[in-house]
């Protein structure tokens, strides 16, 4: 039987995970690109989803955008606050009520995304209150916190929690964001996404967000050798 502390935390990635803003940041970058004249296609937004904001800017310059990294990145935030500022934002079925059983359980969690921290922000005001303790995004990137898929952003949230990596859950629905919750050595729950997720240790895929269960968190303890994570269980062919 797993732990009844376990999770200790729960790190959720933002885009497609909690709320389904990937459509938004899409429609923002094909506004920026029009703007001067471009096309932001779908292969663009295929080769930067999931990635950090750096890799949505040289893409941007690489279609022909004639702007320096900084005039870029400030253009991506505004017409991305422009096109958000115009949503009705909701959290995608079956997130509000882990979001609310995690907080009647005290569960602390944290918002680990490479969008911006302004918007990761506005979605932890939509949560139980005190629930989401710990933001990561452009704010910490810029002050050096290394962005998915490197594993420091999840290892700087559960370090700024205050718990073992190991003890904690991630949330996730990009190749990228998987890739840095396992490198960082937490199990990892994917949803669906916009780009597939390949199989792998570390790694356990749900067909659906309403999947997503404090029961089911509860039963991925890595020390428990029921888990998909249990070493055991992950060293089955």
């Amino acid at each position: 039987m797993s732990s009844p502390a376990f999770p200790h935390a729960v790190l959720f990635d933002h885009d497609g995970t909690l709320v389904d803003t990937e459509p938004l940041w899409d429609r923002a970058k094909q506004n920026l690109a029009a703007e001067h004249g471009l096309v932001w296609t779908p292969q663009d937004t295929d080769a930067t989803l999931g990635r950090p904001v750096a890799e949505t800017i040289s893409r941007m310059q690489r279609i022909g955008v004639p702007l320096d990294d900084r005039a870029l990145f400030q253009a991506v935030f505004e017409h991305s606050i422009r096109v958000l500022e115009g949503a009705e934002l909701s959290f995608i079925e079956g997130v509000e009520a882990l979001l609310q059983d995690l907080a009647a359980a005290g569960i602390p969690a944290a918002i680990v995304t490479n969008a911006t921290s302004a918007m990761a922000r506005h979605t932890a005001s939509m949560a139980p209150a005190g629930l989401f303790r710990v933001l990561i995004g452009t704010d910490e990137y810029a002050q050096g916190v290394r962005p998915k898929p490197d594993p420091d952003a999840y290892l700087t949230a559960a370090r700024r929690l205050g718990v073992d990596p190991a003890r904690c859950v991630v949330v996730e629905d990009s190749p990228a964001g998987a890739a840095a919750g396992v490198a960082a050595g937490i199990p990892t729950v994917v949803v669906p996404g916009e780009q597939p997720v390949e199989p792998g240790a570390g790694v356990l895929h749900l067909s659906s967000h309403r999947e997503l269960t404090l029961e089911l968190l509860r039963s991925l303890d890595p020390q428990a050798p029921s888990s998909p994570f249990h070493p055991a269980q992950e060293a089955r062919p």
